[in-house]
């Protein structure tokens, strides 16, 4: 049997030939023998080489990859690399990201990073007891992504795993995980929102290592816990509120549906409450300051709004202010919200004991306690009053550590009117 001969080029045309040249000549058959042979193995050569031409094309990257590559400049090695040593069921994955990936990760991110950021990935979801109800598409774009905006990018979703595992033990759905971790990981991790923070867009290691951070760096935070556990998640928010407030930063989680819930804000009647949903509802798709984003790490055509960072727009987002504006009823036009904000001597927010009454009929109170440092800036003690042209009368009562401090105020005329009250000598004399 001619060794050079693969196993599918040997046996029916070898067997055939022995059999039908049994009489003849040797010297006339040895020619013969070793025409045939050459013969086959040319075919035997050219059957190799058209498998290896089907692998190559198998493997044959798409244009959008061969452009992020040539994007990576002299990165692109990395990324070959991580190519080439993916499992070929993590390999969708790995070309999902560096597809979808910015230019300036395409040209600093290791083939080591990748890999085992995605082999982590995976392995969450196939570990968690959802797995078979997140659609391949929901698993790319909202548990693969190793970050969420233009957070600095570090090796978390380990650390992740390893703290937000224990805490989500005998939760069966995306919703139950996402809800534990929003009660307990930030205490656990002594992780607070605080206005002392380093930055706005911490990464979850920065904001470990701080304690500290605010909306979007506790948005962050929860969004890579969750999916470190196979939970999908991504971070939502609003340039800026229709009362000019400011911005916020808040979390979604995939539970047959995008749910939302605020970082560090776990509401014990579930998701889809939060002390935002007002202003949220006022929100308007037309108007791109005042629409609210959700993060997107496919690449959509639109910019996550980066209030802190305005000029980076290769944030992928997609517009979800449909989904806010209809789920609150409209604001009733017969009230009037009143805002309350309580500072100390130090201008810091203190949570203190507030009474509002009507003057002229101190019967009727409305009691209520304001927010301290740890709540978000925008989150502020709110009093539903009557609507009314001209304004009716107030007068506000603050009790904090040993101090009473009245003021009196008008309100009604405006759908919303925000109070502010200092704890010092002046306010009291008021």
């Amino acid at each position: 049997m001619n060794p050079y001969l693969t196993s599918e080029a040997r046996p029916f045309p070898a067997v055939k030939l022995r059999r039908t040249l049994a009489f003849t000549n040797q010297a006339r058959l040895m020619p013969c023998i070793v025409s045939i042979t050459a013969l086959l193995l040319c075919l035997s050569r050219g059957t190799a080489c058209a498998q290896s031409v089907l692998k190559s094309a198998a493997h044959r990257l798409p244009a959008a990859m061969e452009k992020a590559i040539a994007d990576a400049g002299a990165n692109r090695g990395e990324l070959r690399t991580a190519l080439r040593r993916v499992p070929p069921e993590q390999r969708e994955g790995m070309e999902f990201l560096i597809e979808n990936m910015p230019v300036a990760d395409l040209r600093t991110l290791s083939a080591k990073f990748l890999l085992e950021d995605v082999a982590m990935a995976y392995d969450a979801l196939a570990k968690a007891p959802w797995k078979d109800r997140i659609s391949k598409e929901i698993f790319l774009n909202a548990i693969l992504p190793y970050a969420c905006l233009n957070e600095t990018r570090d090796e978390s979703r380990k650390a992740l795993r390893a703290k937000a595992e224990p805490l989500i033990a005998g939760c069966t759905t995306p919703s139950e995980a996402a809800q534990c971790l929003n009660r307990k990981l930030f205490p656990l991790l002594n992780v607070r929102y605080s206005t002392g923070r380093k930055r706005p867009d911490q990464s979850p290691l920065e904001t470990m290592q701080s304690g500290k951070a605010t909306c979007t760096g506790l948005s962050i935070l929860l969004v890579d816990a969750c999916r470190a556990i196979g939970v999908p998640a991504r971070v939502v928010g609003t340039p800026m509120w229709m009362n000019l407030r400011g911005n916020h930063t808040w979390v979604e989680i995939w539970d047959d549906g995008w749910h939302f819930t605020g970082a560090a804000e776990p509401d014990p009647q579930g998701l889809d409450r939060g002390w935002f949903t007002h202003d949220a509802s006022l929100a308007r798709k037309d108007l791109p300051e005042h629409a609210i984003y959700a993060s997107s790490f496919k690449k959509t055509g639109l910019a996550f709004p980066l209030v802190w960072a305005r000029d980076i727009g290769w944030v992928p987002a997609e517009n979800v202010t449909d989904r806010y504006t209809p789920k609150t009823p409209p604001a009733d036009t017969s009230e009037s919200r009143l805002l309350i904000r309580v500072l100390d001597s130090s201008g810091k927010r203190v949570a203190a004991k507030v009474t509002v009454r009507a003057v002229g009929n101190s019967a009727v109170a409305l009691e209520g306690i304001s927010k301290g440092e740890t709540a978000d800036t925008n989150d502020l003690l709110t009093f539903e009053l009557p609507r009314a042209c001209p304004p009716l009368s107030y007068e506000i009562t603050v009790t904090y550590a040993g101090q009473t401090v009245r003021r009196e105020v008008k309100s009604g005329a405006e759908a919303q009117e925000v109070v502010v009250i200092p704890l010092n000598a002046s306010a009291a004399a008021r």
